[in-house]
């Protein structure tokens, strides 16, 4: 399948990017330039900013509550942006459609970002929020059942390698983890899967453009060889928590999101591989309201109720 028409018809007209290195200052103004105003957004019984307090230091997030409700399954979302870009606000649209989709009380998190922070500030805020929501001391009123990780890109990032030092530690109150068009082999030999070569260029994100994107985040002291930073390299995923691996047919990343879902079913994980036709990196966070790509919530939801 092509590009999707209002996907292609977007990228086509956004105007070239500037020349030179990338600073991560204006990039970050940038997408913060055009966000709607709050009541515009997708309305849910309460939204609030609150710092976690937690063995990292304090973290911000940002808590959706769908409904009222004595006890609340919880979903800690991670957001993308090459581990130097996003923010609670650039990504409030999706928090919200995962609460209201889902049922759960989402968490935010803003964690710490590349090159200001480095490695591993921004995962460990990640964990360490994951542990402070299951405790009783975060009025997050969590239910015991159920605690999900999600992420878009290198947010799906973190929450792979969340989900996979939770289990190292022993920590293992999560329930299932949600990964959509993860970055999990921050090595970019373009000879390492076919849809680097592929998708190369013309759909968004572009092969060339991946080593300047998260170089911020490798010179930081994040060695792709490490399990945390490329998830892809662990040896033994036996043991992980239930994963929905969602893929962009368009998308660099694609191949080894699919192969990260096999090699999780290899190891005895319950894993679902959800490829979106037409889509590219990234559709979650900019193409949502385009119907065929909004049933990613719906798809989250039913993932979460399995049993």
């Amino acid at each position: 399948m092509t590009l999707h028409p209002e996907i292609a018809e977007f990228l086509a007209a956004l105007p070239a990017p500037p020349e030179g290195p990338l600073d991560p200052v204006a990039m970050r103004a940038a997408d913060e330039a055009h966000l709607p105003p709050v009541e515009e957004r997708l309305p849910l019984h309460a939204v609030q900013d609150v710092t976690a307090k937690t063995e990292a230091g304090e973290v911000p997030v940002r808590v959706y509550t769908p409904a009222e409700a004595d006890t609340y399954g919880l979903l800690v979302y991670f957001h993308g942006g090459a581990f130097f870009l996003g923010s609670l606000e650039t990504h409030d649209h999706v928090a919200r459609s995962l609460a209201k989709e889902t049922g759960l009380k989402v968490v935010s998190v803003g964690y710490r970002l590349a090159p200001e922070a480095a490695f591993p500030a921004g995962l460990d805020d990640c964990y360490a929020t994951v542990c402070w929501a299951a405790g009783e001391d975060s009025g997050l009123d969590w239910d015991g059942a159920t605690l999900a990780v999600a992420g878009d890109s290198s947010g799906g990032t973190f929450a792979a390698a969340v989900a996979a030092r939770a289990h190292d530690d022993g920590f293992d109150r999560i329930t299932h983890q949600i990964l959509y068009y993860p970055s999990l082999d921050l090595d970019f030999d373009a000879d390492r899967y076919p849809s680097l070569r592929d998708n190369a260029t013309g759909y968004g994100l572009e092969t060339a453009g991946l080593k300047p994107f998260n170089a911020f985040y490798l010179d930081s002291g994040a060695d792709p060889a490490d399990p945390l930073v490329s998830p892809i390299k662990r040896t033994d995923l036996s043991g992980l928590p239930p994963a929905l691996v969602v893929t962009a047919e368009h998308d660099p990343l694609r191949d080894e999101g699919e192969l990260y879902g096999e090699r999780l079913r290899a190891a005895g994980v319950a894993a679902t591989v959800s490829r979106y036709p037409g889509a590219g990196h990234g559709f979650v966070q900019h193409f949502s309201w385009i119907p065929e790509y909004h049933r990613v919530f719906e798809e989250t939801r039913d993932f979460l109720n399995r049993r």
